[in-house]
């Protein structure tokens, strides 16, 4: 069967590794455009994700029998749409459905409407109505905490966190100035108030109408230790028991999820592919921070690694509505992943550094106790791994406990190395149950 992957990044090649190691048929993999990592799996093909009339062309040239998307940029410009209009089988959801990560304030608005439980906020469609409403009170006093969001597609770098408000007016600057973010992203600006408690990720499968959920997982998306500095698209994460209680997780499922599902089939575009929602447990329960509409990055390594089933077969059934008759397993064994990134990241980074030390962790199609994915690196000349990105590499490993799994994680750190490579040393800390 002929398997074609659309994405360059950690996320890409833990999915692809997760088909390889899963699937009972043969596989032929392809990967658009892929990375170094990805072309020991499968065969790299140099597109633009964002060129669908290429990607349909690969596809058919290619007589590729399923298409996985990976990153949202395609997903909210329509190529599943594109792909079912040329009769190509697709797994990922509309246009239509898309816009539950595209557009924050899309998301927010569903949510009003169909009581899913959510931070309070407000929309301006400009710098100046975004002031005069931070100016206004609404969102509490000046020494007050409030969020700032970009409405678009932002990578992981259009939401700020201001401690007063202060620091809100120049989030706004900052955003409507172009240099966070695409203008076109913040030609909405959302305010919100700051929600306290601790964050977590739930994902799902689903066919527009049933699903099945993935172990809960927890993101570190701050580039400093004890979560300071910059947020950036994410420099770890983990999924345990001790991530979220199963009560909690029946309270998510019955005031979020399933609403979710519900009010998407009611609107018109049922949601097919996964559905991946950020959450604050609060002290007055859960409330939903943000939608994507596909694998996060690093969640996605961290959770694969415990999937027991044909992932191929769980894809298929979603693009085929048949879901509910799949099996979905996971293993029992908690997860964790580190991020290596390069010097500078999520600023201004160089790439083309030599990374040493990947030749000593033996990659495995069957043991996933330890996993090194690539992010962002490439080839040199002469065959040795180089940096070609931000977040290059996502150390992840299963055990026993956490402990076991982070513990493997950084004695593999530990034989890994390039010029400026930076990580957070205390993924995994501070997770106890609210």
């Amino acid at each position: 069967m002929r398997v074609l992957m659309i994405g360059s990044g950690g996320r890409e090649h833990a999915i692809l590794w997760t088909l390889k190691r899963t699937s009972g048929v043969s596989l032929d993999l392809y990967c658009a455009p892929g990375n170094a990592g990805i072309a020991q799996l499968a065969k790299c093909v140099p597109a633009a994700v964002s060129d669908h009339a290429a990607l349909v062309h690969l596809a058919q040239s290619l007589k590729i029998d399923l298409t996985i998307v990976g990153p949202e940029g395609p997903l909210a410009a329509g190529l599943v749409d594109e792909f079912e209009r040329n009769g190509l089988k697709i797994m990922g959801p509309s246009l239509a459905a898309s816009r539950l990560e595209a557009s924050k304030t899309f998301a927010k608005d569903f949510m009003k409407r169909h009581n899913i439980p959510t931070a309070d906020y407000a929309v301006a469609v400009s710098a100046a109505e975004a002031i005069h409403v931070l100016r206004s009170g609404r969102f509490g006093p000046p020494e007050s905490s409030v969020v700032i969001k970009a409405d678009g597609l932002a990578a992981g770098k259009g939401v700020v966190v201001a401690g007063s408000r202060a620091e809100g007016e120049q989030a706004v600057a900052d955003l409507s100035s172009g240099g966070l973010v695409s203008e076109e992203a913040a030609k909405q600006i959302l305010i919100e108030e700051t929600l306290e408690g601790r964050e977590v990720s739930v994902l799902l499968f689903s066919d527009g109408t049933n699903y099945a959920l993935m172990p809960p997982a927890r993101d570190h998306k701050r580039i400093g230790e004890n979560d300071t500095g910059p947020n950036t698209g994410g420099m770890g994460a983990i999924t345990d028991d001790s991530v979220v209680d199963r009560e909690t997780i029946n309270q998510i499922v019955s005031e979020v999820v399933e609403p979710t599902l519900k009010g998407a089939r009611e609107e018109g575009f049922p949601f097919r592919g996964i559905l991946f929602v950020g959450l604050m447990l609060t002290a007055s329960g859960p409330k939903v921070l943000e939608y994507n509409v596909r694998f996060g990055d690093p969640e996605t390594q961290a959770i694969l690694v415990r999937l027991e089933s044909d992932l191929l077969d769980i894809f298929q059934s979603i693009a085929e509505g048949r879901l509910r008759n799949t099996a979905v397993k996971w293993s029992d064994h908690p997860s964790a992943c580190v991020v290596l990134a390069s010097k500078g990241y999520p600023g201004e980074f160089k790439n083309g550094v030599l990374i040493e030390g990947l030749d000593q962790i033996a990659p495995s199609e069957i043991e996933p106790r330890v996993q090194v994915f690539h992010a962002g690196t490439a080839l040199s000349g002469d065959g040795a791994f180089l940096t070609a990105g931000g977040r290059v590499l996502g150390v992840t490993a299963t055990g026993e406990t956490l402990g076991n799994a982070l513990e493997r994680c950084y004695a593999a750190v530990e034989g890994i190395r390039w010029d400026g490579m930076q990580f957070r040393r205390d993924i995994g800390q501070f997770n106890e149950i609210l």
